[in-house]
């Protein structure tokens, strides 16, 4: 474990007085000073007026991109803020072009919402998907990812930290041979946020999708999209935009913003930007190191203990594990589990087996539950839930 002042982290953080919530791959508890700033600016804007309450918080809504460039290790004016990671990962997805028979490398741990866009653009654009597959620790194969690559490979695409399964696919890896090859290289960084330190320069990825309300404890309603300057200089262009994301230069043509917030609209909530600005200063004031460190050891933990239980099975893989634990409980439906657990105040989760429907079949998943502990669980937190699963 690491020096983080739990006491202080924990004094922060309301909902612990309230819950033992172990699903932070789901929804993490939001710090007060996050819950503060969506209060605050929500009561701004019933005083005053929703663009004057705008117009008086512009420059510390303006800070939100610049905390969300240190956060990831780029310029503000690589970062579009969304709705959600998805809103952001479709927003850059969705930009590229293809032809007939360009290929996408992606892995077998990949989302569902992410694999039905390829299959949607498969279907439209004659796009053909080719999955990685898996080494024997459950990582995508870097071999063999090397031995698919050949001149129709237009795009990489993978999940980082998969939804279950507790792995934590070796992006910087993949990032490295996309760019030995030229191939434009897209991250899900939905889990990664939040408990891992991103550097986009070290994943030496072009586009990086996260959201605000799992491991970064921001609110829900809020996620962001890297685009690396590159891309935006060559002028790509987003499949949807409006007057905020390009100019109406003229009565037949417009010119789109030189920055990553093309990729905007202009309507959003302003309450949830600035929610999502103080979860990632409060995540870079306690460090993403000391975060990973304390979270992925909790996690490491709750293994050992789960796994000294009769009947349950553990189905975490990966050379690294990250905070997400995945098991069975023989005789227990998961979701059954997860709300009995719930009425005592013990907040896991259920993983349907079609969110990785690849992965579900190369391993012949169930459902399964999730327990995701984050800095501020404690051990006897991991304790209590190992106590009320050892009851059921």
């Amino acid at each position: 474990m690491t020096a983080i002042d739990i006491g202080q982290v924990r004094a922060d953080t309301p909902g612990v007085n309230h819950v033992n919530h172990l699903l932070a791959c789901g929804s993490a508890l939001m710090p007060q000073q996050v819950i503060d700033a969506l209060a605050d600016h929500h009561r701004l804007e019933g005083q005053i007026g929703g663009y004057e309450a705008h117009a008086e918080r512009l420059e510390s809504l303006e800070g939100v991109y610049d905390s969300v460039a240190r956060l990831v290790n780029a310029s503000p004016t690589e970062i579009a803020l969304v709705e959600n990671a998805t809103v952001g990962w479709a927003h850059a997805f969705y930009a590229l072009d293809f032809e007939p028979g360009d290929r996408i490398l992606t892995c077998e741990a990949e989302y569902a919402a992410n694999y039905v866009a390829y299959l949607q653009r498969a279907k439209r654009d004659g796009i053909v998907i080719d999955v990685i597959p898996s080494d024997e620790a459950g990582a995508i194969d870097l071999d063999a990812m090397r031995s698919m690559i050949d001149t129709d490979v237009k795009l990489v695409s993978i999940t980082w930290i998969p939804t279950n399964g507790g792995l934590v696919n070796p992006a910087a890896e993949v990032g490295a041979i996309a760019k030995e090859h030229g191939i434009t290289y897209l991250v899900d960084a939905c889990q990664a946020a939040g408990q891992t330190p991103i550097d986009v320069d070290e994943l030496q990825c072009d586009f990086l999708s996260a959201t605000g309300r799992k491991f970064l404890r921001g609110p829900r309603g809020t996620g962001f999209l890297y685009v690396r300057q590159s891309h935006l200089d060559a002028g790509i262009e987003p499949a949807i935009i409006d007057h905020y994301g390009a100019d109406w230069v003229a009565d037949d043509r417009y010119e789109l913003r030189p920055d990553a917030r093309r990729f905007e609209t202009w309507e959003n909530s302003y309450a949830l930007r600035a929610g999502l600005g103080v979860a990632v200063d409060y995540a870079l004031d306690i460090g993403l190191p000391a975060i990973q460190d304390r979270a992925w050891g909790l996690a490491d933990l709750l293994r050992a203990k789960i796994d000294e239980l009769p009947g349950s099975t553990l189905f975490d893989i990966g050379h690294t594990k990250c905070a997400i634990v995945t098991f069975t409980l023989d005789g227990h439906d998961p979701y059954a589990l997860a709300a009995g657990l719930r009425e005592q105040k013990i907040n896991i989760g259920a993983s349907d087996p079609e969110t990785t429907r690849l992965d579900t079949a190369a391993r012949q998943l169930p459902a399964l539950n999730r327990a995701a502990p984050h800095y501020f669980t404690t051990e006897d937190e991991i304790d209590q839930l190992v106590a009320a699963l050892a009851k059921l």
